[in-house]
């Protein structure tokens, strides 16, 4: 006689998967593609606003905290509407909301429309992935999942040049419009497409983790509060930083005590007994930290340092979609052939490799320098993002995959996050440590120095007095001098980033093979 779970896990949905993937990918599109192709639109929204550059930043941010908030709370709404009414809930909202970011005349209403849709979109990708895990069979899973990995991993980049024709060609509020009718098509065929497994249906009596929900809930705001305005107050030089930091430690340790202690917890923490989802979880974090990272570091390199448009630095993204759908496609056909550890090996490898290679370049470069490792930086998002989701899950139980996945996406979110902030940081403490390096050639007891200012004077002394023309000369060898700091900046950043590629590999070593079926 089948045991429970036998009978649990024998559950198969009556439609067929492949058609019910349909409103699950739109959904996850919508959502993902959200995350970025807000960020060329940036200064238009702040001057439609009349808001600062700081206070636009929160358009961003407030997005991301609302949809944490959610993320880890999907299991517990599953269960007290029903996973699939969840789902359908959590479409309708962010698609009004952002109907409403579209409509907003100031930066508070904006801000309003941005925390609803987080709510709404911090549903989508968790019970999305379940869903995917749960309706294909373990042979069917990979090629599954490499079409939801394709989504995950081409919306962020497709974001900044959808973003950026946009709002060149018609105005910022339809970044937000578009998402109207691919929402509504999205809640309408998950009505009558999506099927809820018989652990997944609506349950009676269930308690919330109150204190838990408020814990996550300081815990979040107060750790983007610091990882997005800490740059710019100094971080830990600045008192009110060190406090909100010391509230956001404190509150994640009463999160987590809570989630061990309380019998009804929001989330279930045992998940992480299972070496293959903790080691695996790691590496997701990281992979979205260096992800996102790159999206905010390449772009801007290329505008601040080559003088390429919102839209061209945009569009040099493009070769890493290409990549990640040759990867896509050979995650495919290899996953049920080749062990998937050596699959991830062979992705963090590229995205490494290319990290690094970005980390050579330098001011007289060619587009084919930009379009080369982005490529291979694709295809190793798209080796490594697929099977690792996998290996990650694959030992688990069907009725834990809600759970889990709400886990993972609240850690992914927090990488992100982490990788944005990071990065903005390096870059400003590393143009300042070579600037202060440089600074030091720039003395009259240094001969090459004194050649180069005579030689510019020179040339400058047919257009202006020789005084000024000293004077310009300078400042002129000055601003090369701020330039080549900033360009050092940007390359310790990216070798940096590509180095941590490279670290978390061994981790692949602690996750057990899955077998093949």
């Amino acid at each position: 006689m089948p045991s429970a779970n036998e009978t649990i896990n024998e559950w198969k949905p009556t439609v067929n998967p492949w058609i019910m993937i349909i409103p699950v990918m739109l959904s996850v599109f919508i959502y993902v593609l959200d995350g970025t192709i807000g960020n060329v639109a940036l200064p238009y929204m702040a001057g439609s606003f009349s808001a600062t550059r700081d206070e636009s930043m929160w358009i961003l941010t407030s997005y991301l905290i609302a949809a944490g908030i959610v993320i880890p709370a999907v299991d517990f709404f599953s269960k007290v509407f029903g996973r699939k009414n969840f789902f359908i809930i959590s479409i309708l909202m962010f698609t009004i909301a952002s109907m409403l970011c579209g409509m907003a005349k100031n930066i508070e209403f904006m801000i309003f429309a941005r925390i609803l849709q987080g709510f709404g979109g911090g549903g989508i990708l968790p019970i999305s992935q379940a869903i995917i895990i749960e309706s294909f069979t373990k042979e069917q899973r990979p090629a599954a999942m490499s079409v939801f990995g394709m989504g995950v991993i081409l919306a962020p980049i497709i974001g900044p040049v959808l973003g950026g024709w946009i709002t060149d060609n018609w105005t910022w509020p339809w970044i937000f419009y578009i998402n109207v009718p691919f929402g509504c098509l999205a809640a309408i065929l998950s009505k009558r497409l999506i099927e809820d497994p018989p652990y997944a249906r609506r349950q009676k009596n269930v308690k919330i983790d109150g204190k838990g929900f408020f814990y996550l809930t300081i815990w979040l705001v107060t750790l983007q509060t610091v990882l997005d305005k800490g740059n710019n107050a100094d971080w830990f030089n600045a008192t009110w930083i060190c406090w909100t930091f010391a509230v956001s430690c404190v509150a994640c340790v009463l999160f987590f005590h809570s989630q061990l202690t309380n019998k009804d917890s929001l989330i279930d923490l045992s998940v992480f007994k299972d070496r293959n989802f903790s080691a695996g979880t790691i590496i997701q974090v990281v992979i979205q930290a260096v992800l996102y990272a790159s999206l905010v570091i390449l772009p801007q390199f290329l505008q601040s340092m080559m003088g390429y448009t919102a839209f061209l630095s945009g569009a040099t993204m493009m070769p890493r979609g290409f990549g990640s759908m040759l990867a896509m496609l050979m995650t495919a056909t290899l996953s049920n052939k080749i062990d998937n550890r050596l699959i991830v090996m062979a992705g963090l490898g590229l995205i490494g490799s290319a990290t690094l290679v970005f980390g050579t370049l330098n001011l007289q470069i060619s587009n084919m320098n930009i379009a080369i490792p982005n490529f291979f930086m694709g295809m190793g998002m798209g080796l490594a993002m697929v099977p690792i989701m996998n290996l990650s899950v694959d030992t688990l139980r069907n009725e834990q995959m809600t759970n889990a996945t709400g886990i993972q996406n609240l850690l992914k979110n927090i990488g992100s996050a982490v990788g944005t902030s990071l990065v903005a940081t390096m870059l400003t403490r590393f143009a300042q440590v070579h600037q202060y390096m440089l600074v030091g050639k720039t003395s009259e007891l240094n001969p090459a120095f004194i050649e180069r200012v005579q030689s510019t004077a020179a040339a400058l002394a047919g257009y202006t007095e020789h005084t000024v023309a000293q004077y310009m000369a300078q400042y002129s060898l000055y601003g090369q001098l701020v330039k080549q700091s900033t360009l050092w900046a940007f390359i310790d950043s990216f070798r940096i980033f590509g180095a941590l590629c490279f670290a978390v590999i061994p981790l692949l070593l602690l996750m057990r093979k899955v077998k093949k079926i």
